[in-house]
């Protein structure tokens, strides 16, 4: 899943660059997709929407979790990261994640509602549609704020009422999140 040049960096806790634009594609350390997942309780059977398919290293892991029963769908908006990312997953054989390309800020309502969904990209607000789609008793998890400092890991939870809950899980850094309810290119 990592990209030939950074091989031998593979199993350093640092992010490490992805073919994209050249600006702010990257894999996440490998200890934050445990992070993630555990915070959600991400498990067997869970239909699951990721936001930012880096290099699929996320999704083949949510896959391996959620099983046959589950469903792992993951956005990515650069042309060129989605084409990394899809190779390298029907290389290995996740065949079966859906992969798509477009504003991952917008989620993928055609298969939703998701009972978890995992933005890796830190985001102004977590986005509105995201909170639509998201299933009654279902978990999100996202870093929000500016991407030049420190940002909060938010777990937001829907109860089955429909209210939303939100709680700090820990302190990150995550490069910004791009599309419509992302941070704007001038601002960052």
């Amino acid at each position: 899943f990592i990209p030939e040049p950074y091989a031998d960096y593979a199993y350093e806790e640092v992010p490490l660059p992805l073919p994209g634009d050249g600006c702010n594609q990257t894999i996440s350390c490998p200890h934050s997709y445990p992070l993630f997942y555990e915070a959600l309780e991400l498990s067997s059977g869970d239909r699951f929407l990721e936001i930012g398919a880096g290099s699929g290293y996320g999704a083949a892991l949510a896959r391996e979790v959620v099983g046959e029963q589950g469903l792992v769908v993951t956005v990515e908006i650069n042309p060129n990261t989605y084409r990394f990312a899809r190779s390298n997953l029907e290389k290995l054989g996740y065949r079966d994640v859906i992969t798509i390309l477009g504003d991952g800020s917008l989620g993928y309502p055609p298969l939703a509602p998701y009972n978890k969904i995992c933005v890796t990209a830190t985001c102004p607000t977590i986005p509105p549609p995201l909170i639509d789609q998201l299933a009654l008793s279902g978990k999100l998890i996202a870093p929000v704020g500016s991407p030049h400092s420190v940002q909060a890991l938010i777990l937001l939870s829907k109860l089955p009422s429909g209210e939303v809950k939100k709680a700090k899980v820990d302190e990150v850094l995550y490069v910004p999140l791009k599309g419509k309810y992302g941070w704007r290119l001038g601002s960052i």
